[in-house]
Order: C-alpha cells, then structure tokens, then sequence
C-alpha cells in the first residue's frame, strides 16, 4: 500500500493553506502596476469598438454589393447585421483576451493587460464573459458603472468584481514606470 494519499491530504493545493491565493497585484506595494490604467483603458476600448464596428461595416458593405450583383436576394441578411455584431465582438474579446499576450489590440497598443485576481493570464472564455458582463453592466448602469473604479485601489471596474479580473499595465510599461521614479 502507498503513502502518496496520506501525503497528499496534508499538503494544501497552490503551497496555500485551503487552497486561498493572496492577490498577485498589490496597488501599494507595486504603484506602477496601476498608474495610468484608466485612462489606458478608455483608449483601448474606442480603438477596440473601432475595430469591431469596422469588421461589421465590412460585412454590411459586402451584402450590399452582392446584393446588387443578386438582385436584391441577399439583402436579406441584412436582418443579420446585429447578431454578426454580437457575435464578431464575442469573438473578438474571446479570440484577443485569450491569446498569450492576454489583451486586445486596443489593449496592446496602449500596453495594458487583463489578469485573473490572482495574477494568471486571461483565457478564452473569460474574455468572452467579461465582455458580455461589460455590456450588461453598461446597459443597466450607463456611466455609473465607470465610478466604481474610483472608489477602488486597483481601479476595477464592475464587471472586473463580477469575473474575477484586474486590468494592470503589461510588464514592459510597468518596468519603465518603476525605473523612472
């Protein structure tokens, strides 16, 4: 008979006790983690809608020309242009989020980033829920929903509470920012 089943009851999941995880960000010990994410974050989502909508426009462009070419037969699916909306923004969040460097394009290009609580980097899924509880929130709380980071250290925004997420600044831009103090 082995041992390894008595072992390893006695050794907690993660080396913490219970299998807790302390948060991998600090906003106190590690300032440059957060300096700047807002306004980041606001400039990243307008390149990002920019994006998606252009995606859809395209779409929308291209069934009007083949319906030219048609007849007016595929005009039908314009009645698709809001669900192809929804479903290019979902796969834009799922596809982007979950790639290795963890954030869209907007997100990259203004050097931020989206991490678990817990400091591991976001996946597919994730990102899929967090953009449909971004817009939920949004629906329900309009601008309000943007205050809740101002009453927070490690400025999260609602949705961020709802998924378990933290938007921080990538390593590169955080390095620079705590060299430059």
């Amino acid at each position: 008979m082995s041992n390894t089943s008595d072992t390893s009851r006695e050794q907690p999941p993660y080396g913490y006790p219970d299998g807790a995880r302390p948060y991998a960000y600090d906003p106190v010990a590690q300032p440059e983690f957060f300096e700047g994410v807002l306004s980041r974050r606001l400039m990243a989502f307008f390149i990002d809608a920019a994006i998606v909508v252009g995606a859809v426009v395209l779409f929308y462009i291209f069934v009007l020309l083949m319906g030219l070419v048609t007849f007016g037969l595929s005009w039908i699916a314009f009645f698709f242009i809001w669900p192809t909306f929804v479903i290019v923004a979902l796969a834009y969040n799922a596809i982007t989020l979950g790639a290795p460097a963890s954030a869209t394009l907007g997100m990259r290009l203004m050097d931020i980033e989206v991490r678990t609580w817990y400091g591991a980097p976001c996946y597919s899924v994730l990102g899929a829920v967090h953009a449909v509880c971004f817009w939920v929130s949004v629906s329900i709380f309009t601008p309000f929903v943007l205050l809740v980071a101002l009453f927070n250290d490690r400025r999260r925004l609602l949705h961020d509470f709802l998924v378990g997420t933290v938007v921080v600044n990538n390593a590169i831009r955080a390095d620079a920012l705590r060299y430059r103090r």
